[in-house]
């Protein structure tokens, strides 16, 4: 009896080749020396072929996280917003007051927190999460609330809106940690999105994202000498303008056209009257 092989993507072998021969992190270990709640994100969306090179140029001191003889891993989340999708448009409109509200599930291991992440100072992104029981991933349990509410009150000095499940969203993540600074890289491949009612598949690149303490790692280094340019993408935000072409998304318009191959819907504006002259 044969056995048929697995056919992978092009993001996803570039990644598994990526992983293959570095040396294993355990997860203890990227929590103790590289576990970034108060960090400078950056992302970039990069083909097979700059992935490859990019994992080329990361030096030895990057390691690969690695759980139970697994390299990568299955990520499920579910995000939360008001009925308007106020937190979108506020990261559509860059304010500095926002954040995001989702569940993440880590699907091969069966651990799912609960999590928020808001701006801090300078533009850091800071996380804060509780586990939670991941049969109630999709729904915004009492516990959660009140944490949220504690959340948002210290942050910002805010209230918790209503919210509710508007995105679901799964992808394939691998991570670079280089224990020896405190720098992670996140890398994402077969990203997805659905809302209950529709489903749409990213395309076949990766999703590269550094974490370091200021911004300047030896990622972001690498990444500035190949040449590939850092992009203004929240993965919420895109899934949100995907399934909702009538929403604004000007701030990712030509992303979502170049590389997501989606043709938005236009939106008009009713024009600005112009002041009467006094005679």
């Amino acid at each position: 009896m044969t056995t048929e092989a697995r056919t992978f993507s092009c993001a996803r072998e570039a990644i598994e080749a990526a992983v293959d021969g570095r040396s294993p992190i355990g997860l203890a270990e990227v929590i103790s020396e590289a576990a970034l709640q108060t960090r400078v994100d950056r992302k970039f969306l990069l083909t097979p072929d700059e992935f490859t090179a990019l994992s080329e140029r990361l030096g030895e001191q990057f390691k690969i996280m690695e759980i139970d003889g697994l390299r990568t891993f299955r990520y499920e989340s579910v995000y939360f917003d008001t009925e308007d999708f106020e937190q979108y448009r506020a990261h559509r409109q860059g304010r500095r007051r926002r954040y995001k509200v989702r569940s993440r599930t880590y699907a091969d291991t069966g651990l799912s927190m609960f999590e928020i992440k808001t701006k801090g100072l300078r533009g850091s992104t800071v996380k804060h999460r509780v586990e939670q029981d991941p049969r109630l991933a999709g729904e915004l349990t009492a516990e959660n609330a009140e944490f949220l509410e504690q959340v948002l009150a210290t942050e910002y000095g805010a209230e918790a809106p209503d919210l509710a499940p508007v995105l679901d969203s799964s992808y394939v993540r691998a991570t670079f940690v280089n224990p020896i600074d405190g720098e992670r890289v996140t890398c994402d491949v077969e990203l997805a999105y659905a809302n209950g009612e529709q489903q749409i598949a990213g395309p076949d690149l990766i999703v590269v994202e550094t974490k370091s303490a200021d911004g300047r790692g030896a990622s972001d280094r690498a990444l500035a000498e190949l040449g590939i340019r850092e992009v203004s993408m929240s993965k919420y935000c895109i899934g949100i303008a995907l399934l909702h072409p009538e929403l604004p998304a000007n701030r990712w318009s030509r992303l979502l056209e170049q590389r997501f191959g989606a043709r938005r819907r236009t939106v008009s504006y009713p024009a600005r009257r112009r002041p009467a002259v006094r005679s």
